[in-house]
């Protein structure tokens, strides 16, 4: 349908302009009739994908003006085509995203820098930096063993993205199958040990943006992990059983 695709486009697509006036106060909006419902309806979807694309800078006046425009008769009002729109939003986001990998980066590298002269700090010959919190008494994994860990990821500013504690239960997983950091970090541990691995960006998940995580591009990463099991893989025969 018509009106479906133009309604994902309308959300999908936020307008993205400079915000001139984020102080000025939005009237209460009466919903009198179904038209009124359903423009503030649109409101909301698209208010909420500015927020989580996070834009704060929106010229809201500016919007509904070229929303005005665009439903004109007079076309010589609208000041850019789709065309342009699109590539203008395009082009900011291509731009932000660029300056927001670049603090990462430089955030990064200077924490990492400071935190390699920590003590109990190794470092690794690939980047990594680890600490060894609790030292196990148990065999080593390989790259080709699935373990069994609990763990805690959080950014540099202590930011907590991801806990198996929060989850109740352990992960399980094949350590060739996860970021090159964890490959490298938990093949240094014995079943029992408790690390602290600091992650680099090129070991984590580098420039790229993972949408809906707080993890953006080029942001070191530091995981609490405890290491406590290698689990035998299930053969077919076994499997059968």
């Amino acid at each position: 349908m018509k009106l479906k695709g133009l309604l994902v486009a309308a959300i999908a697509i936020p307008v993205v302009i400079s915000c001139q006036n984020s102080n000025s106060k939005i009237g209460k909006v009466i919903l009198k009739s179904e038209t009124d419902s359903l423009s503030y309806a649109l409101g909301v979807n698209i208010a909420s994908s500015f927020k989580n694309a996070k834009l704060d800078e929106i010229n809201y006046k500016a919007m509904a003006r070229a929303i005005q425009d665009v439903y004109s008769k007079d076309s010589s009002k609208i000041k850019m085509n789709d065309e342009e729109a699109i590539k203008y939003i395009q082009d900011f986001f291509n731009r932000r995203e660029m300056r927001i990998a670049q603090e990462n980066l430089e955030a990064s590298n200077k924490f990492l820098e400071e935190n390699k002269t920590k003590e109990g700090v190794v470092v690794d010959s690939s980047g990594l930096q680890y600490k060894v919190v609790q030292e196990g008494t148990g065999p080593m994994p390989t790259a080709e063993d699935i373990v069994k860990v609990h763990y805690k990821g959080t950014l540099i500013d202590g930011t907590q993205f991801d806990s198996s504690y929060d989850r109740g239960e352990p992960a399980q997983f094949k350590l060739n199958q996860v970021i090159p950091g964890w490959t490298i970090g938990l093949q240094k541990m014995k079943v029992g040990s408790k690390f602290i691995l600091y992650i680099p960006s090129e070991l984590g998940y580098g420039e790229r943006v993972r949408p809906g995580s707080p993890i953006g591009p080029n942001q070191a990463l530091i995981f609490e992990v405890e290491l406590l099991d290698i689990v035998k893989e299930k053969t077919q025969d076994n499997k059968k059983k």
